[in-house]
């Protein structure tokens, strides 16, 4: 099976699509690919399509739903049956139950050792991670780079998410937040700050709160000289804060403006040659130094 979930749902059992149209049963799938190989219980199902409190009949309209995943299952192992060899090896085939599992109190998808976008992402992650601890900045910005990558949107998009699936989601962007933070941290240990300026324009103005990201905007325009623009960037930040939280900055964006003020000044004020004294001899028409007239 093969699980794609970080820009849209996408599952795909022997390479034929089971993701339904249908809005809950939809729902019903992204929420078991979210815990995929484990059981999720009916009362978390129940609650993710209800949340408000399910219905009379809602373990009958539960197991239609489940029925219904079932069927778009055996379709898609039937459509991958050639019929020369359909009778000969049917008993080492997996069957829709056995895919989508009833266990007590709950369902469980087995996604038979195939691929899962978010596990893949978590495994590029972890090895990004412990490149940046190593201090193997290539690595680091390869691996994370890779992880981020596999991203094509947002996550589940265009399934109707309850409580258990916003909750998955906010996790899921709290990851990528976090993975691109260190991408980007990596990127400018390996000097690579002009090449980033472009992309954090972006993203600070999808993230306007974020102040890890508004940091590294800041330190890479002060490394291409455009000190304006980067305190520019820190008053637009603190602005956004205010108007969403009434925050101020942190102390470490504070200390980067500061930083960013120092060198701008530094590199502004002017440089003056030491004055010689001299004395000017119309007679040369010319400046001579002191003492040399005589």
């Amino acid at each position: 099976m093969d699980v794609r979930i970080l820009g849209g749902l996408s599952v795909r059992e022997n390479g034929v699509s089971i993701t339904p149209t249908a809005a809950a049963p939809r729902q019903l799938l992204a929420l078991l690919t979210a815990s995929a190989d484990q059981v999720v219980p009916v009362t978390v199902l129940t609650e993710e399509l209800w949340p408000s409190g399910a219905p009379r009949g809602a373990r009958a309209e539960l197991q239609a739903h489940i029925a219904e995943l079932r069927a778009l299952i055996t379709a898609a192992l039937l459509r991958g049956t050639e019929p020369a060899d359909s009778d000969s090896d049917w008993p080492d085939r997996r069957s829709a139950d056995a895919i989508l599992v009833s266990q007590p109190g709950g369902y469980r998808l087995d996604t038979g050792g195939g691929a899962h976008d978010v596990w893949q992402f978590e495994r590029a992650a972890g090895a990004g991670y412990r490149a940046m601890e190593a201090g193997d900045l290539p690595r680091a910005a390869l691996r994370l780079g890779e992880a981020l990558a596999l991203w094509r949107g947002e996550p589940y998009a265009g399934v109707a998410a309850g409580p258990r699936l916003r909750r998955e989601i906010e996790r899921l962007e709290t990851s990528r937040l976090s993975v691109l933070d260190q991408w980007v941290e990596a990127q400018l240990g390996l000097g690579r700050h002009a090449d980033l300026v472009s992309e954090l324009s972006g993203l600070v103005a999808r993230y306007r709160t974020n102040e890890p990201l508004h940091a590294h905007y800041m330190v890479a325009l002060l490394r291409c000289g455009q000190y304006d623009e980067a305190l520019t960037v820190f008053e637009r930040l603190r602005v956004a804060l205010k108007g969403e939280s009434g925050m101020e900055p942190s102390a470490r964006l504070h200390r980067l403006q500061r930083s960013v003020l120092t060198v701008r000044n530094t590199v502004a004020r002017p440089v003056y040659a030491p004055r010689v004294p001299s004395q000017y001899d119309p007679a040369r028409s010319r400046l001579v130094p002191a003492g040399s007239v005589g």
